[in-house]
């Protein structure tokens, strides 16, 4: 291999790495100006949790989408159209004279961002060799971390001048992506293409916008009468009703959007559960900042720097728990994960919030999610997927975690605004965030021993050795799969 080709993948690598962080930014950056948005367009609680919300709601049909769309029309455009549409909805944003059309350009974003990771994990796939795909892949991935230790410290100076600055920073950024990008990207079209599954990703966007609707609606105050009305029963009937159908709909798919047959074992149910719990703890930290702003009348950019404790810890905890993950196990590494989770969200919940309570509670949460979204779960659905269902297990592994942070928008938001908002609206959040927290804490005690994981591991490497090599290339090639 000559040094040309390893200088022009290096440079791939760089479009890849800048365009991914530009999406992946765009989470942890939205949470410190929630309060100067509610601010200036005047909305409640109810409705500034759609800001987060229908961003990850679109995000979420759009990653499979534009994955499967790059095996059809080839990486390179479907990577430059994401980019636009993510440039173009933050435009929108930036120039919102209303409530409404900035969640317009939210609801872009959220599409266009949706195809960034998952396309660029399928350029690595098709450009690298199998022998630096694994380090390019992590390098990748490594950017989520990167973005929530940058995401606070970044909105928290663009704040210092208006809360558009934050959105209008993505255009330069995606310009350069573009040019790049055309330059860079292969623009051959795959060999191999798929059905897509476009009746089974219908169906889920609708299951999970009405679900997400209806739990928004929800007054806790005045549960009874609020679940009958016109606001949340029709939407959770529909939600209901969908539900079958889509399961349906998946068990008859050529190439279904969830693999089913992954759901028969016990471990899977208890991890995509887990992995949901996950994206509600990690969605919540979202919405801080306004917690923060609340109780210590701090300005919106002050509250954004006091969300570092949350980073810094996450960082720390990562490879702490990567080391316990070997030594200990999954389960263990779990039950602490989300346990340090239920700690922090109920030490701000139940008791009155000074300083050193929210930086402790704030460290806690940190390291309970570094224990989650590390390598803990990922680790846990390796270990129980067939090798040929690897790549679709990662991809259910996201699909949950992604559910969870959409729910986590919708019912923060419903719980603060039912509590009349301010600090008693987002203390009732998240107490309840909190007990959710605790309830996964006793369902993660029916994963596997260390022990009963080793054995298992063992004998999926032995399946594996037994099995055709071609196998494992089909693995790597859903795009998406390292989501």
């Amino acid at each position: 291999m000559n040094e040309t080709d390893n200088r022009r993948r290096n440079q791939l690598l760089l479009v890849l790495f800048i365009g991914v962080l530009m999406g992946a930014l765009d989470i942890a950056i939205v949470g410190p100006a929630l309060p100067a948005i509610q601010a200036y367009f005047g909305v409640g609680e109810r409705a500034i949790a759609w800001i987060f919300a229908i961003y990850v709601l679109f995000n979420l049909v759009g990653t499979p989408l534009m994955a499967k769309l790059s095996d059809a029309l080839g990486r390179r455009s479907i990577y430059v159209a994401d980019v636009t549409l993510f440039a173009l909805g933050s435009l929108l944003v930036a120039a919102a004279p209303n409530f409404g059309l900035l969640l317009v350009g939210r609801a872009v974003q959220g599409l266009g961002a949706g195809g960034i990771f998952p396309v660029a994990s399928a350029v690595i796939g098709d450009t690298f060799p199998p022998e630096k795909r694994g380090s390019a892949l992590g390098l990748i991935g490594a950017v989520f971390g990167l973005a929530f230790l940058v995401g606070p410290l970044l909105g928290g100076i663009l704040l210092m001048f208006d809360w558009r600055w934050l959105f209008v920073v993505n255009l330069p950024i995606a310009v350069l992506v573009i040019a790049m990008s055309l330059r860079l990207l292969p623009a051959a079209r795959p060999a191999q293409r798929r059905p897509f599954d476009w009746t089974g990703m219908a169906a889920l966007g609708c299951l999970l916008a009405s679900l997400a609707y209806g739990i928004n609606q929800i007054d806790t105050q005045h549960l009874q009468a609020s679940l009958t009305s016109l606001d949340v029963w029709p939407f959770l009937l529909a939600a209901l009703v969908l539900l079958p159908i889509f399961w349906r709909i998946e068990s008859r798919a050529p190439d279904p959007v969830l693999r089913l047959n992954l759901f028969r074992s016990r471990q899977v149910v208890i991890a995509s559960a887990l992995a949901a719990g996950t994206g509600l703890g990690e969605a919540a930290v979202v919405f801080i900042p306004a917690l923060v702003v609340a109780v210590f009348g701090v300005t919106s950019s002050t509250a954004s720097f006091m969300l570092v404790p949350v980073v810094l810890a996450m960082g720390i905890g990562s490879p702490l728990f990567g080391r316990a993950l070997d030594r200990f196990g999954g389960r263990i590494a779990v039950m602490v994960g989300i346990g340090l989770v239920a700690a922090g969200m109920l030490a701000v919940s139940l008791f009155s919030i000074t300083l050193v309570l929210f930086y402790l509670a704030a460290v806690l949460v940190g390291l309970g999610l570094a224990g989650l979204l590390g390598a803990s779960l990922r680790y846990i659905m390796l270990n129980e997927a067939p090798v040929s269902d690897r790549a679709a297990a990662q991809g259910a592994l996201t699909l949950f975690i992604s559910l969870g942070q959409l729910l986590s928008g919708v019912l923060v938001g419903a719980v603060a605004a039912s509590r009349g908002g301010g600090v008693t609206g987002y203390q009732a959040a998240y107490l309840l965030v909190g007990i959710v927290a605790l309830a996964l804490t006793a369902l993660s005690s029916g994963l596997k021993g260390h022990a009963e994981e080793l054995a298992g591991a063992k004998h999926g490497v032995a399946l594996a050795d037994a099995e055709p090599s071609h196998v494992h290339g089909n693995a790597q090639h859903h795009p998406g799969s390292e989501a």
